[in-house]
């Protein structure tokens, strides 16, 4: 009779950020919902950061409360909001392989997590990202905010030639070595963050970038003000575009 064991495998290490402002509702239910599917799920070690964006609320002493429930659950908090400072900050830590980041409401279906980290993993990629555009995902959003990521994506298409289907997804890894690489020229504090960090990975750095299929559900409570993000987004986009002609390898 054969027996398998399930095995945290110490030689790689992961760490998981949660960039979060003012989630006081759903922070604890969520980062207990993450764990309890990281313990079961995934075969290496990891850290969850929850990176706190200045949040106003109950946040923080929730943030503490699970910091001090977990030993491998940090609470970060930072002076100023911008989900890409929040990112940088919490993948500071060098004692991890690969980083990674993903939504504190979790619309992105979990059971993608352990495929998005083997890629890396067993299959050699720099960078894996979720996609919610690819033909096998399962997506339930708005139109509204299904015509502005279709749009922005294929504006990416267009003017930069890209080979992934959607930057903006918030269910991305990337290897430590990587991202220390291209963290000097990632200027972007916000939003934007993701997309530059693709940006500069696939086309000046020629790294490796992967994109897995995701399940994904709307969180119609998001506080994210779209017409705040599009402007910032177009603005990254033209700043980007100059950049990387001006600095072909």
């Amino acid at each position: 009779m054969e027996l398998f064991f399930f095995v945290k495998w110490d030689f790689m290490k992961i760490l998981i950020a949660l960039p979060v402002y003012n989630e006081e509702k759903q922070l604890s239910k969520n980062v207990n919902k993450l764990y309890s599917f990281l313990e079961k799920s995934l075969p290496y070690s990891f850290q969850i950061v929850i990176a706190d964006n200045n949040s106003t609320d109950g946040t923080g002493k929730i943030g503490k409360d699970l910091e001090k429930s977990y030993k491998n659950i940090k609470y970060l908090y930072l002076p100023k909001k911008g989900k890409g400072l929040a990112i940088k900050q919490a993948w500071q830590n060098k004692d991890f392989d690969i980083y990674s980041f993903m939504d504190i409401d979790l619309s992105t279906d979990l059971s993608a997590f352990p495929i998005l980290i083997n890629k890396i993993v067993k299959e050699d990629y720099d960078v894996a990202i979720g996609s919610r555009l690819s033909k096998e995902s399962k997506v339930k959003r708005g139109f509204k905010r299904t015509f502005v990521s279709k749009s922005y994506n294929l504006l990416l298409k267009l003017f930069f030639n890209v080979s992934f289907p959607d930057a903006q997804c918030g269910f991305k890894a990337i290897k430590r070595s990587v991202f220390e690489q291209l963290s000097p020229e990632i200027k972007n504090d916000g939003f934007f963050f993701d997309t530059e960090l693709l940006l500069l990975a696939e086309k000046k750095y020629k790294f490796k970038i992967c994109s897995v299929p995701v399940n994904w559900a709307d969180d119609t409570t998001s506080s994210v003000h779209i017409g705040k993000t599009i402007k910032e987004d177009l603005s990254g986009l033209w700043r980007m575009y100059w950049y990387l002609r001006k600095n072909k390898r």
